[in-house]
């Protein structure tokens, strides 16, 4: 996958100041202050290149204030990385294609991966199955 690159200034121009703290500042939104999360299909997109990452029957509400999938929609369009910003160590979630921050992957999800992808919805944008 080609990544994209942008300045600053386009990243800026680009997203709006929260977006922009949260994806290209390893930033974090408030719990709960993202509901702009519909129940019907379709799929998760990055909003930093509109990358596809999560399809929407993998969403689970965890109960924590974010929207949290148990699977991204291939293994290709996320990477991994350690987190140790805080006390512990966490692993960080990035989109493949811009290294956009999207959350932090953590081993107490539903099965069958037991995995909680936790995003920050201001980092994704939802397009609806037609």
């Amino acid at each position: 996958m080609k990544k994209i690159t942008k300045t600053e200034a386009e990243w800026r121009a680009q997203l709006s100041d929260l977006a922009y703290k949260v994806t290209r500042k390893s930033g974090t939104e408030r719990a709960y202050s993202n509901d702009n999360f519909p129940k019907s299909e379709g799929v998760f997109h990055c909003i930093g290149c509109d990358a596809p990452l999560f399809d929407a029957n993998s969403k689970f509400d965890s109960g924590t204030g974010w929207p949290s999938f148990f699977l991204p929609l291939n293994s290709d369009s996320i990477e991994e990385k350690p987190d140790r910003k805080l006390f512990v160590t966490r692993t960080e979630v990035i989109c493949a294609k811009c290294d956009s921050h999207l959350g932090h992957v953590f081993p107490d999800g539903p099965q069958p991966t037991g995995q909680r992808f936790c995003m920050n919805g201001v980092a994704l944008k939802f397009e609806e199955k037609e």
